[in-house]
């Protein structure tokens, strides 16, 4: 079974984006992001898909969630709902260990109940912006934080959160 993890960057207040882009820049986080979902498939929001400066996302299978019936992008299998979503992220990588959820914030507060790891970027720092994570549901147990900074002093860390079981 493909256990599904959330891949995303907040800062402080929860923001995760601006006006369609990422509201700072942090060349590491692109590289871990990288590191971490290629050779998987990665679900995302279309709004997450139009966003991409590159499409699709290389060495990964890109499936992006839409409501419109007639979407379909070249490099992108088009679902319809999260969990077609996941089906066919199981059906394209059966051999695949790991679904990544990649966005925006529909997506993640979707999945969020059905994910058992979380690889967050804590941003420390407040943005302004559009779209926020939501407010993580059930019980996690952190289980890895590294701290960085970037050349202009933007501090930030690397968490990966697990999901507690529950007895």
């Amino acid at each position: 079974m493909s256990e599904i993890t959330l891949v995303v960057a907040a800062a402080e207040n929860g923001v995760i984006g601006k006006d369609g882009a990422i509201p700072w820049r942090i060349p590491e986080d692109l590289q871990r992001f990288k590191a971490l979902t290629m050779g998987s498939p990665i679900v995302m929001g279309r709004k997450t898909w139009d966003s991409l400066p590159r499409k699709p996302l290389p060495g990964r299978t890109n499936i992006v969630v839409t409501r419109a019936a007639d979407w379909a992008a070249e490099g992108a299998v088009t679902a319809h709902s999260l969990e077609d979503a996941i089906a066919k992220a199981k059906e394209k990588s059966s051999e695949a260990e790991e679904i990544f959820v990649i966005g925006g914030a529909q997506i993640y507060a979707a999945a969020l109940p059905l994910a058992s790891c979380i690889e967050l970027t804590e941003v420390h720092a407040a943005f302004d912006g559009d779209a926020v994570l939501p407010e993580l549901q059930g019980e996690w147990e952190e289980v890895f934080r590294e701290g960085h900074q970037t050349e202009d002093g933007l501090s930030y860390s690397f968490v990966t959160l697990e999901r507690v079981a529950t007895r």
